[in-house]
Formats: C-alpha cells, sequence, structure tokens
C-alpha cells in the first residue's frame, strides 16, 4: 500500500505526470485500406440517442460503430493468423496485468525524416540498448517517428501508386523483441505496427506475423511519444473487453516523471 500511496502522492506533487498517447476517435479518424479483395474496416460512426429533447430530455448519448482497429488501437494476438490458436489470445481472455509496462522509447523521427519506409533493425535496437539499457521483459517498446505530425488524413496515409509508404519493423527485429526480449508489444505512431510497404515482404507483414504468433500485442496511432523520455515511463494500455475480441479503441496513457 506503501507504494499506491507514493504514487498518489508523486501524482499530486507533479513530480509524475499522465500522458495521453492516444489520437482523438471520431468520423474523421484515419482507417487503414486493403485491397479491394479484402475485407474493408468503416471508419466511426456515430448517430444520437437522445440530446435534452423529447428521445431523452436530460441526457445525451449517441450509438456508435466503427472496426475493431480503428484510431488508437489494440492489436490482439487472435488478431493474426498466427496467434489464432494460442490461449488467452483475444480481448476478453488476456490478463489484465499484461496491459501495463514499463516504456522503451525508441526515436527515429531524423531516420524517417530522410526515408519514409525506414525500418528499425536489430542493430539499430542493439545501439539504443547500448546507451539505455538492455529492453526489459514485459515492455511497451514504443517507435517513435515524428508520424504523429501528419493531422492530414492523406499524409498520415501515405498512400502512393505503389501503395501506402511509412516506417515499421524489420522481420529480425520483431524477432529479437518478441523472442529474445520477451516484450509485452510495440506501438507505433502510424495506422498499424506493419510499415506501409509491408504487404510485400517475407513473410508479408512481418510485425504482426511475428508478433501475434509469439502472443505480444501491437499498439497503432499513437500520439505524444515526444513527451516521454527513452526510458523511465509506464504505459497503461487496457482495451474493452470485448468477447473474442481481435482489438479494440483505446485510451493508452503513459505516467512519466515531470
Amino acid at each position: 500500500m506503501s507504494v499506491l500511496k507514493q504514487l498518489v502522492a508523486e501524482l499530486n506533487s507533479g513530480a509524475l505526470k499522465v500522458v495521453d498517447l492516444t489520437q482523438p476517435l471520431g468520423p474523421d479518424t484515419p482507417v487503414i485500406g486493403l485491397p479491394e479483395m479484402f475485407g474493408a474496416s468503416p471508419g466511426v460512426t456515430m448517430k444520437v440517442i437522445s440530446r435534452f429533447d423529447d428521445k431523452g430530455p436530460a441526457w445525451y448519448w449517441n450509438t456508435i460503430s466503427m472496426g475493431e482497429h480503428t484510431g488508437t488501437h489494440f492489436d490482439a494476438p487472435v488478431h493474426w493468423i498466427t496467434g489464432k490458436d494460442l490461449p488467452d489470445n483475444a480481448c476478453d481472455t488476456i490478463p489484465a496485468k499484461r496491459f501495463v509496462g514499463p516504456a522503451c522509447v525508441i526515436d527515429v523521427t531524423a531516420d524517417v525524416a530522410k526515408d519514409e519506409d525506414f525500418l528499425l533493425t536489430p542493430a539499430r535496437i542493439e545501439a539504443w540498448e547500448k546507451e539505455h539499457g538492455k529492453i526489459p521483459a514485459g515492455a511497451w517498446v514504443l517507435l517513435r517517428t515524428g508520424w504523429n505530425t501528419r493531422t492530414d488524413p492523406a499524409k498520415f496515409l501515405n498512400v502512393g501508386e505503389n501503395g501506402p509508404h511509412s516506417p515499421g519493423f524489420h522481420a529480425d527485429a520483431s524477432r529479437l523483441l518478441a523472442n529474445d526480449r520477451n516484450v509485452l508489444g510495440v506501438g507505433v505512431e502510424t495506422v498499424g505496427t506493419d510499415a506501409g510497404q509491408a504487404g510485400g515482404f517475407d513473410p508479408p507483414f512481418p510485425n504482426h506475423t511475428i508478433m501475434h504468433g509469439a502472443g505480444k500485442f501491437g499498439l497503432a496511432s499513437l500520439r505524444n511519444l515526444d513527451q516521454l523520455p527513452a526510458t523511465g515511463a509506464v504505459v497503461i494500455a487496457a482495451p474493452l473487453k470485448l468477447v473474442n475480441g481481435s482489438g479494440s479503441p483505446l485510451r493508452v496513457l503513459a505516467l512519466a516523471p515531470a
């Protein structure tokens, strides 16, 4: 109990801050696009049930509709074929303690400014570890790319003639993080946890394939990673407890030194 009291005291004193890593969720939220042969995820729609009117004179509320993987969202292992048969692989069965872990923020903003298709490699991870220490088991590894500054939906999705372009993970980096470092999962500022061109990689969409096959998670469309230190923050990323849910929009919060 003394640890919890200290946490509250540090928050109340301003020694710790709560950083919201979530983008607003609404009808204008960008949604990932897939080739026409595949099913498309819908964007957000909201319809008023009542708003201080005859249908509800003292209350306001809406119905909402969207795909599970919309906006800032969580990817559960069952989201991908490699994770479909794992135990505790869905939003309602994952133990709640696995949604909380230390954050390791790897800043590749300068690299992405030069190359929109930049891929994080094992060598780059190991270079980060030489400066900040080995990534601990049970950590959230967050890739800071500067992509969150792209508030225009077209620039955020960045679709060209040969498909979308955005940074992500080399397959060997995903293997290192999932298998050798035993992380909780990875988080990105882009619309999905794989690079834009990852459909043509070997294997296709390697981060999804490797991470979810290892029972790990993904966080997409994060914001405000520039407000976190490389190490020292704690991330809380709890999806909705959807029965057999493959993922969910969520509010990602970080506790960080002020």
